[in-house]
């Protein structure tokens, strides 16, 4: 799998150490040896590569990689170009669309949100195919963990958006009071008219980065094929 650089690697170099990420690593590699597993191996650390640590406005939690052929590309909530965009993205979409007047594009490929400065982190970087879930509890869990609470040390004002029970629970890492940290339902269909329809998260986040110096974030994804479609 390939490596982590720059201020994420320095950031991170104590977590390396630890007995846990040695078996992690162990579990991973035998994991890709002997089983189909995603996202393909060379895209894990896809987050940390778009988005430099010292580059990070704004962190959007998830839980596991997409499990289906074609899907996961170590960004959470993205599939790569040619997929169909999942349920929860496509609810992302929609209150993007309400709040900022977003048309919803033809794919789900958010390296735009990656390289402006959004982390799309997943608490869990791998998957086996067709078996959600199934690298939980193996240590990816401790080592995210760690990464939130080096985005959390940062001086530089952050967003978090942590939506649905499993983001929020990572809300007692979050102590610094130069952040903001939102909170709403997660966007899947089984709960986005909870609470994520009408969230305003995302103009509350760009208002948010004007008033403390920062560019906010465009957020339209443009559609691959070159035409904006508002349907």
């Amino acid at each position: 799998m390939s490596a982590i650089d720059g201020e994420w690697a320095r950031a991170l170099a104590p977590e390396f150490k630890k007995e846990y990420y040695r078996k992690l690593y162990e579990f991973v590699l035998k994991e890709y040896k002997e089983n189909v597993v995603y996202p393909p191996s060379d895209e894990i650390f896809s987050a940390f590569h778009m988005t430099p640590l010292e580059s990070v406005k704004c962190v959007i939690i998830g839980q596991d990689p997409y499990h289906e052929p074609g899907q996961a590309h170590g960004l959470s909530f993205s599939v790569k170009p040619g997929v169909r965009i999942p349920p929860s993205l496509l609810n992302i979409y929609k209150e993007l669309q309400t709040e900022l007047g977003c048309y919803i594009p033809d794919n789900g490929y958010l390296v735009k949100w990656a390289e402006q400065g959004v982390l799309l982190l997943n608490s869990v970087l791998t998957v086996r195919a067709h078996a959600a879930a199934s690298h939980r509890g193996m240590g990816w869990e401790q080592f995210t963990d760690a990464v939130i609470r080096q985005t959390n040390e940062l001086e530089t004002p952050i967003v978090y958006m942590l939506w649905g029970s499993f983001a929020r629970s990572k809300k007692s890492m979050l102590t610094n009071p130069r952040h903001l940290v939102l909170e709403a339902a997660h966007p899947s269909p089984l709960s986005a008219y909870n609470g994520f329809f009408g969230c305003g998260h995302f103009s509350k986040a760009n208002e948010f980065l004007e008033e403390n110096g920062a560019s906010p974030i465009d957020w339209q994804i443009e559609n691959r094929c070159g035409h904006a479609d508002s349907a």
